[in-house]
């Protein structure tokens, strides 16, 4: 069967999987402290254009999250989210799980706007009962968001503007962030984003990695034993060396871009595609996910021979599904697409 079901269904790009074989003999420390993880770390400060971030590698999206947003949030404190961001949604309760409420906010295309976040701090702050209520205690976005969208420089400029207003820190899921940097569509760039968040993680396990992310504090402001409580969640590797490695391999040579273009590529074909064929679009997307409306018939009948995800249902007759591009994404099966369509 053809496979857009998302981005993370092969395993890893061969040059990672040949480095880890070409070092899978080397005794070295545990925990992140070997050679590999910290000439990562370097390698993604260059990167950042912020030679003093803090960088840690975790093992997964969920975890990341989970793991950021706790440490930084007070007792009596909750994270602020889009009502379709990752963590509201497609985490199982996680964030709660930790103590922490998720305080949803609207969105548009899974966009969260300045004037809507500084009205929802403004009207807290004025309530009079605030001391009875979850303070916000920070500010979660996900780039690009759950609809493949993507913040403007402006956007993220005001957003930022209003977490330094009310005191709070601006925290970016970067699960997909190459397919975010790689569209031919953004104007924002790692050094822009490093610049305007306080915290973000770029995602290796949906961009050619086996597993892992990175997480990059920007400020100054790691949290107080920030190891330790990676750990206390069960996101700690004590062979720290396979996710350094990942890391190391996809910032060297501008291996990190070069995948992450090709599922910008297939992903153009692929709308071009749904284009062409008279299938209606849930919203435009300048990434690597693509949210088309077929009618159920139809949508069961692809299904037979192609593999995509459900997203949502769009009325009693029509489903919104997702098909999505990646790292490893074939021009063939593109067109192959193109022929059963």
């Amino acid at each position: 069967m053809l496979s857009f079901e998302n981005d993370y269904t092969e395993g890893a790009h061969p040059k990672i999987l040949e480095r880890l074989m070409e070092t899978n003999m080397e005794k070295l420390s545990g925990y992140g402290s070997d050679r590999y993880c910290e000439s990562a770390r370097e390698k993604i400060r260059a990167a950042c254009g912020c030679p003093g971030a803090d960088v840690h590698f975790l093992v997964g999206g969920t975890q990341t999250n989970e793991v950021v947003i706790a440490t930084m949030l007070g007792s009596c404190e909750g994270v602020v989210a889009a009502r379709t961001g990752h963590v509201s949604v497609h985490e199982a309760g996680a964030i709660e799980y930790t103590g922490h409420k998720v305080l949803e906010i609207p969105e548009t295309e899974g966009k969260i706007g300045a004037e809507t976040l500084r009205a929802y701090l403004h009207t807290f702050w004025k309530d009079a009962n605030h001391e009875h209520m979850v303070f916000p205690g920070m500010v979660y976005i996900s780039h690009p968001t759950e609809y493949g969208t993507l913040y403007t420089k402006e956007e993220l400029k005001a957003i930022s503007e209003v977490c330094r207003e009310y005191g709070i820190p601006l925290y970016m899921d970067g699960a997909r962030l190459g397919y975010g940097l790689a569209s031919r569509e953004t104007d924002v760039t790692l050094p822009d984003i490093a610049k305007l968040c306080d915290v973000f993680y770029i995602g290796g396990t949906k961009v050619g990695a086996l597993c892992g992310e990175a997480v990059v504090f920007t400020k100054n402001n790691t949290p107080k034993h920030f190891m330790s409580a990676v750990k206390r969640h069960g996101a700690l590797l004590a062979k720290g060396r396979l996710l350094g490695i990942q890391f190391d391999v996809l910032f060297t040579g501008g291996l990190f871009q070069e995948i992450s273009r090709n599922a910008i590529g297939t992903a153009e074909r692929l709308k071009q595609v749904f284009h062409e064929k008279g299938c209606r679009f849930y919203l435009e997307s300048s990434t690597n996910q693509q949210f088309v409306i077929l009618e159920n018939s139809q949508m069961e009948k692809l299904a037979e021979q192609v593999r995509f995800s459900f997203w949502e249902t769009y009325d009693e007759s029509h489903t919104v599904v997702r098909f999505a591009t990646s790292w490893a994404t074939r021009m063939e099966d593109v067109e192959k697409l193109a022929e059963l369509l």
